[in-house]
Order: structure tokens, then sequence, then C-alpha cells
């Protein structure tokens, strides 16, 4: 049997756990049927020991579950960090990185020879001097060394243009605090904060994403693909039913919700000729693939296209290119004026107009309907109608309202509505009694 080790080699099946454990949870170890018991066992054990203050175990008939109970508005990091750093390593090369950083500490600039050289004479320990090189390569293409040519010679040295700058502007490491909390890829201002030492002592931040960190890798990815106009291929994983899928797309924005953090990248399908979006956290891979000449073009019409968007979905149920929603609410004036304002502010372009006495009419047209039924059923009780094109969406409406009332064992108000204010055959003012 192979010996348990907290590193690991690859990182997206760990991330998949990481997530599991932390936004659904409360999974006994029968429950997860993706991998094998031994697999499960494996990745709850990295977990326990990456993020033991944050573990809870619920004991409950027939085994225990294990979830991640993380507080963000008490934390002056986010302790998911922690996964980032757990890659596994042979003992040559943990060896290697930290002598040849100790032995570049003076400055100057070696050839790989002369770093071989070095490191026998000073740490008495020989490496074959073609790991030296490709260990050299690999940090300058990190950003670790400098590397410059000079004729036929390369030379190596540390770059220090960061820590330095860093020691000089002080306020930097609060800007880095603070970033590291704040924005993607905020690992980066960790791993550079805790190199200097410096821990944040000053900011927290209430509402904040820390399981979409685990997304970065492929955030970049498609971000590195965004600056050299280029298509990816995309496998993705449904988080429903677990299928896997591939999908073709040229990568043109990433989308960001302000209520729950998730983040999608909208991409334009060629083969289709539309735009469609996809949730990061199902992207298990990105595969880069040909340049595309067209990347300005389609970027200029995703922007004339954004306004007609609710959220994420191009397309509605009906297939058109847009549908229209109407609503008609009652607001009790002048007590419920905020119902009005927040018609104004939340309406995202909506038209807002006063059609009678205590009567409000909100009106929209965008992609796909569908994305504003659950701001819409925030005003319950206010509706006195709603129509809409896409008839589809206009019925689940209302079925979901029936049912709603059905199960609170409501009693609804079946009087017809006044027409003239748009009543119509669902224009049913929906009131408890």
């Amino acid at each position: 049997m192979s010996e348990f080790k907290e590193l690991v080699k690859s990182f997206p099946k760990t991330r998949e756990y990481i997530r599991d454990f932390f936004v659904y949870g409360f999974k006994t170890r029968e429950e997860f049927k993706i991998k094998s018991p031994r697999t499960y066992d494996n990745e709850r054990r990295r977990l326990e020991c990456w993020l033991k203050p944050y573990v809870r175990k619920d004991h409950i008939s027939g085994g225990s579950n294990i979830s991640l109970a993380i507080d963000s508005n008490l934390l002056d990091t986010n302790p998911l960090f922690q996964v980032w750093k757990t890659k596994s390593f042979t003992d040559n090369d943990i060896v290697l990185h930290f002598l040849i950083l100790d032995l570049l500490q003076d400055g100057s600039a070696r050839t790989a020879e002369e770093i071989t050289d070095g490191l026998l004479a000073e740490y008495e320990v020989l490496f074959d001097i073609q790991i030296v090189r490709r260990k050299c390569n690999a940090y300058a293409k990190e950003g670790l060394f400098d590397k410059k040519k000079e004729k036929k010679t390369v030379r190596f040295s540390l770059d220090q243009t960061l820590a330095n700058w860093i020691k000089s502007n002080e306020s930097a490491l609060d800007a880095l605090a603070f970033y590291q909390m704040a924005c993607s890829f905020g690992i980066i201002g960790n791993g550079i904060t805790e190199q200097m030492d410096f821990y944040n002592q000053t900011f927290r931040v209430k509402h904040s994403f820390f399981v979409h960190t685990l997304e970065d890798e492929i955030l970049l990815a498609l971000l590195e693909a965004m600056d050299r106009n280029v298509s990816v291929r995309l496998e993705l994983k449904s988080s429903r039913n677990q299928v896997v899928s591939t999908a073709h797309c040229l990568p043109l924005q990433i989308f960001i919700s302000t209520r729950s953090g998730r983040r999608f990248l909208c991409g334009y399908i060629k083969k289709s000729r539309r735009f469609s979006c996809f949730r990061l956290d199902a992207v298990k891979r990105v595969i880069p693939m040909e340049t595309e000449e067209e990347y300005a073009q389609l970027l200029e019409q995703l922007e004339r296209n954004r306004p007609q968007l609710w959220g994420v979905s191009f397309q509605g149920p009906q297939r058109r290119y847009q549908d229209t929603l109407t609503m008609t609410l009652q607001v009790m004036e002048p007590d419920e004026n905020y119902i009005v304002e927040r018609l104004k502010r939340e309406g995202r372009g909506g038209t807002v107009i006063r059609i009678g006495e205590n009567i409000w009419q909100y009106e929209t047209s965008v992609f796909d309907c569908n994305e504003m039924l659950p701001w819409i059923r925030t005003f319950t009780g206010r509706i006195l109608s709603l129509k809409c094109t896409a008839k589809s969406v206009e019925r689940r409406f209302y079925q979901d309202l029936e049912r709603m009332y059905g199960m609170y064992g409501i009693e609804r108000d079946d009087r017809q509505p006044d027409e003239s204010v748009g009543g119509g055959a669902h224009g049913t003012i929906f009131r408890n009694q």
C-alpha cells in the first residue's frame, strides 16, 4: 500500500475535494461517489493537515461527515491559500532551491557553470550542470531570476527589484495585505507579505468569497489566452450530474457576480455563432488553440450586447434575440416610495413609470428573462400582474407562487384584476390574508 503524503503533485483533484468540503460539506464517506473510498480518506487527511483549525466533524448515525467552517469577516487572510503551498518536491529539488538562492544573495550575476562550481565550493554539494541550468531557466521564467545574454554567455542573478521597492515603500505592504483579501490572485499578495514577515493587522472583509481562490489557476490561463487573442478548448465538468464535456470558444471577458462572487468566462462560440458563459468552477482544464484575427471585432460586439444582459445568459427559452418583461406593482404612496426607488436602482436600465394611483409599472427587455425571476420574487405581495413575451417564464412565476401558497396554507385573493392596470389572464393580486 502506498504511503500517505500530505503534499500533492496534481492540484485539480484536490481542488474538487476542497470545494466540496467547503461549499457543500456535510457528506459522509459513502456519499462521495466520484472516487474510491481510499482516495476520499487521503483527501480528507490532507484537508485536516492543511486546514485543521477550520475543520468541523459532525457525528451522525452510521458515520461522520466533514465540512469547513470559515467566517471571512473574522480572518486576516484566506485559509485556502494554504492549499497552493502544498506541491510535492524531491529532496534534490528543495536542497537546490535554497542553496542556489543563498548563493546569489550577494547580487552577482553568474553563468550556470559558475553557479554549479559555487554550490560545490560553498556547500560541498555536487549537482549536474544541466539540472542547474534548467532550474535557473525555470526561475528566470517565473521572475525570480534576472537572465541576461552577453554574446554566447548567459548569466543569472537574483531579481531583487520588487523586494527593494517594497522595503523602500512600507505602505506597499498594507496595499498587499488588502489585495490578498479583496482581489483575484490574492495568493500573490499573501506570498509576498509572508516573505517580508508582514502580516495583515488592519483589514477584514465582511463578504469575502474565499473558495474562489481555487479557480485562480484556471483564471490565469484564460487571461493569458485573452492577452494573446487565442481561442481555447475547455474541459468542463457539471456540478449537478458530474458529466464531462468540452467546449471550443474564444475567451473575451470575465464576469463576476457582486452577490455571490461567482466568476464566469464569457466567450464566443464560433460553431453556433453566439456568445456564451461558463462557470469557472466547472472548468477543469484550459487548452490554448489558434490565434483569432477577429478578436477586437467580437469584443466590440460583446460590449454592444452587454446592456441587454440581466445576468450571464445570452439566450432565453424562446431563442429570440430579446424578450420583454412587464411587471405591475401596487405601491402605497408615499410610505412605500422606497419600492419605486429600488426598482430604479436595481432595475438595470428598465423603465419605471406611474400608471395610476398607487400603481407602478416596470418594463425591460433582456436576452433571458429567466434570470430575473429571483429578483422579481422579492416583490411578492405587491405584484398585480406579470407579463413576458417568453410565456414559459410567465408560467413558471405563477406556478411557483401557487406552490408556495399551497405549502404555507395561505389563501390568495381571487378577485379579478382591474384590466386598466394591465391585469390580464394572470393578473391576480397575491397577498397574505
